[in-house]
């Protein structure tokens, strides 16, 4: 692998964890999952964060190695650090989900890295921040509404319907039914349940 990784290097004039990294991925897509595994670690351990990320996910769903959410976290995180921002949100939907609220260093820093790929335009972080901040043990409706807006503008259904229950119920904005709707209805449009029946009711 390392000596096919150097001729790639030769060949495009390109660094080796760069190299490692499309080899993985190729390997990825061929069904080659170990192989795939081995060359984004490889990368990884150099410090690259697109390996990183990526033995991120082979641990996360178990491809090329064993599944493991603990290693996947830690690479996520080596990843978010250098932000790439897709490992951010991966991190942070992972620290949220599975650990305890107690540990409140690492709470902040999951929330600080969600935000941050919020604003790189990742739109599951866009949605999972204003999910957060409408359900907090002290909501923060204004913030949360106004990352629910961003997923709704890119394409996310679920957080329109989110939108349309924050206009419904005056969450963050000012109560209004006529807005509600509309964003029921866009949200219905593009195949989500919730606003669906909202509709029938």
């Amino acid at each position: 692998l390392e000596e096919a990784a150097f001729q790639l290097q030769q060949i495009f004039r390109i660094d080796i964890s760069i190299a490692l990294n499309i080899l993985g991925i190729e390997s990825m897509r061929a069904g080659h999952y170990r192989i795939a595994y081995t060359c984004f670690k490889l990368a990884a351990d150099r410090g690259y964060s697109k390996a990183q990320f990526n033995v991120g996910l082979c641990y996360e769903h178990g491809r090329g190695t064993e599944k493991d959410l603990e290693k996947a976290a830690f690479y996520y995180y080596q990843a978010a650090s250098s932000c790439h921002p897709m490992a951010q949100y991966r991190y942070a939907r992972y620290f949220l989900c599975h650990r305890p609220e107690n540990e409140w260093d690492r709470h902040q820093k999951a929330v600080t890295f969600l935000e941050q790929a919020a604003m790189a335009g990742i739109t599951e972080a866009q949605a999972c921040l204003g999910v957060f901040y409408m359900r907090g043990l002290q909501p923060k409706e204004k913030r949360g509404l106004k990352y629910l807006l961003l997923a709704a503008k890119n394409g996310d259904a679920q957080s329109r319907y989110h939108v349309g229950v924050c206009y419904e119920k005056g969450l963050g904005v000012q109560q209004n039914l006529a807005e509600a709707m509309r964003h029921y209805r866009q949200s219905a449009a593009a195949g989500n349940r919730n606003s669906q029946e909202r509709l029938r009711v």
